[in-house]
């Protein structure tokens, strides 16, 4: 007799077998090919960004605040001194929409041989006593131009500066340049006047 009872049903057959697939190592997901872009969309990406930031940096660059220019020089040698005084007279003019506050005023002498020169223009206070002494520096000059002085939106000054150069009268004459630093308190350029 058998052992089989008639009330259970009996298991369905194991699946076939799956057929095998081949793997191949080579191909990873792992790589630039399946996890980026195409390269063309990337270098146009790329290329609009750099528009956009070139664009916003040549509109956005820092301009200096003012112009001008020097009138009139003046200068003065200094008896048994090897040296120049110079009456610089300037205009200056703000060209921004907010006022401009002198910080520091410089100059700075080329000669003819490229040697430079460098001085801080002098007190303001002390202009009277140098036309005294020298009254050659008074030729053309206005009242001074000093540090702290405050220049309101779209005005316009003339003033003169007083500064001195290790330099003989001669070397002063023949000189390439002559050009005044103005560095304002809130700004990162200078206004140069030459």
């Amino acid at each position: 007799m058998s052992d089989q009872r008639p009330d259970k049903p009996l298991p369905p057959p194991p699946p076939p077998p799956q057929p095998i697939t081949e793997f191949h190592i080579g191909e990873e997901f792992g790589t630039v090919k399946r996890n980026l872009p195409p390269a063309g969309i990337v270098l146009i990406c790329i290329a609009a960004v750099a528009l956009i930031v070139g664009i916003f940096a040549f509109t956005e660059r820092a301009k200096p605040q003012g112009a001008g220019s020097i009138n009139f020089v003046a200068p003065a040698e200094v008896p048994g001194q090897n040296m120049i005084l110079a009456a610089i007279t300037m205009t200056l003019r703000n060209t921004a929409d907010k006022p401009l506050w002198i910080h520091t005023l410089k100059a700075r002498l080329t000669t003819a041989d490229d040697q430079t020169f460098d001085d801080n223009a002098a007190s303001a206070v002390d202009l009277d006593r140098y036309f005294q002494a020298f009254p050659a520096l008074k030729e053309s000059s206005e009242p001074p131009l000093s540090p702290e002085t405050k220049l309101p939106a779209g005005a316009a000054q003339r003033g003169t500066i007083i500064v001195g150069f290790k330099v003989t009268k001669e070397a002063f004459d023949r000189r390439k340049s002559l050009i005044v630093t103005i560095q304002p308190y809130d700004q990162v350029l200078p206004v140069v006047l030459k």
